[in-house]
């Protein structure tokens, strides 16, 4: 089947409910043939599963490394890493292996019971970013909203906000999942439209305004906690002014504010440093992980804190029935170590830096900005003769490298952070080729 823009389109439900294809034709020349082996499986999806995600039609079956290969067989660049992920890469054999041998032991107790393994999990994390304590989940949007909970005990107990009265601070065109909370402090409607009543007391500055910050943070004594993510991924890349989140730190001291660092998707080497944080030299009152805490292979979360903040949630205030199992403590500890011990951080600094001086050798009239830090890189594409960033990605695909567009003219560019300086080059190869197409 020959795919295009609009391939969302492509199924309509039958009468009786079933899926009946529609054979739809792309309005550029690029047109992307789907085989019978996948287009079963997207088949399958569109008739069984909520349709509450737009995918490249590209279906996986195996991963290794900075590669993954379709149903059909045929290799890709993976340039998204699962929203970074997989910054270890595909199936890393040592998290692969904490994985199961942890799973063919003990697999789950819920925090009824202690077990044995995330006393020394626990010890471990804190230990590598240096806080006193963390509290175990399994997802970002999880961890984002414990962080909120906390900072808002924290602001009665210690900070002594009135009753019911704590506000947190987020940017503009943040994001940090989709459950009410997290679209409650969203400016994207396509999250939150239709979906209110909506949490109060969130407030909303535009980011990278220390003034926006500062006059929010004088005028109101009950604000708790400013929420930010030290670049915002979701919305195409978004990289500060330098010193942006130090000034931002200094401020939240000032007025006796914690300052949440959100660095689910730019912690943990993504960006050239463990978390994107250090690039200031900033150590923010709570850090929110997740993603590629586990690989990839399991849902983990974290979030960090001092004891003064922590400890003032109290035993059956806060939880999760998976939050710290056994497997979660084994793959965290692996995760962390294939980052450290395989210096990711640093080869994701140098190929980054690599990567960033090559895109914007690219003479292609549709890319008008090349951004990013480290292996966390995104261009801004410019619509060229009704061609968009989807399209350059089904071409992409075609050639054998996944990206994935976000708010229809940015593309993200996030590889595994293993991946080699010849496999960038390879890359931007075919990069570079499918935006001349476009010419």
């Amino acid at each position: 089947m020959l795919l295009g823009r609009g391939f969302h389109k492509l199924l309509h439900h039958g009468r009786n409910g079933g899926a009946r294809r529609m054979r739809l034709f792309s309005t550029t020349e690029k047109n992307f043939e789907i085989g019978a082996k996948a287009q079963k499986f997207i088949d399958l999806e569109y008739q069984y599963g909520a349709h509450n995600y737009h995918p490249l039609p590209v279906v996986l079956q195996r991963g290794e490394g900075t590669y993954v290969w379709d149903v059909d067989g045929k290799r890709y660049f993976d340039f998204l890493s699962a929203y970074s992920a997989v910054n270890q890469g595909h199936c890393h054999p040592k998290i692969t292996e904490a994985l199961c041998s942890q799973a063919k032991t003990l697999t789950l107790t819920s925090r009824a019971f202690y077990n044995d393994a995330l006393g020394e999990y626990e010890k471990f994390i804190t230990d590598f970013f240096g806080y006193d304590k963390v509290l175990p989940m399994n997802s970002g949007v999880e961890a984002c909203e414990t962080a909120i909970k906390l900072s808002r005990r924290w602001g009665y107990d210690v900070k002594g906000i009135p009753k019911d009265q704590a506000r947190i601070v987020f940017c503009e065109n943040n994001f940090w999942g989709r459950s009410i909370a997290a679209v409650s402090a969203s400016t994207d409607l396509e999250s939150s439209g239709g979906f209110g009543p909506f949490v109060p007391n969130f407030d909303l500055i535009p980011y990278n305004d220390l003034d926006a910050l500062e006059e929010k943070l004088f005028s109101d004594p009950n604000v708790a906690a400013f929420m930010v993510e030290p670049i915002q991924g979701e919305a195409g890349v978004v990289v500060p002014d330098e010193g942006y989140l130090s000034k931002a730190k200094a401020l939240c001291e000032k007025y006796n504010t914690l300052l949440i660092a959100d660095e689910v998707q730019t912690g943990l080497a993504r960006t050239g440093k463990m978390l994107a944080s250090d690039h200031d030299g900033v150590k923010p009152d709570i850090i929110v992980l997740g993603k590629a805490l586990s690989g990839g292979v399991f849902p983990v979360s974290a979030v960090l804190a001092r004891d003064e903040i922590m400890l003032t949630i109290k035993p059956g205030q806060h939880g999760s029935t998976y939050g710290g199992n056994p497997i979660a403590a084994r793959v965290g500890i692996a995760a962390l170590e294939v980052l450290r011990d395989e210096n990711l951080a640093e080869n994701a600094q140098r190929l980054g830096e690599i990567f960033r001086s090559k895109l914007l050798k690219i003479e292609s009239e549709m890319i008008s900005v090349v951004r990013g830090r480290g292996l966390l890189n995104a261009v801004v594409v410019t619509p060229c003769a009704g061609n968009t960033a989807w399209d350059v990605c089904l071409s992409l695909a075609k050639k054998g490298l996944l990206a994935k567009p976000t708010h229809d003219d940015i593309i993200r560019f996030a590889p595994p952070l293993v991946i080699t300086e010849s496999q960038i080059n390879e890359s931007l190869e075919i990069i570079s080729s499918t935006f001349k197409e476009f010419e």
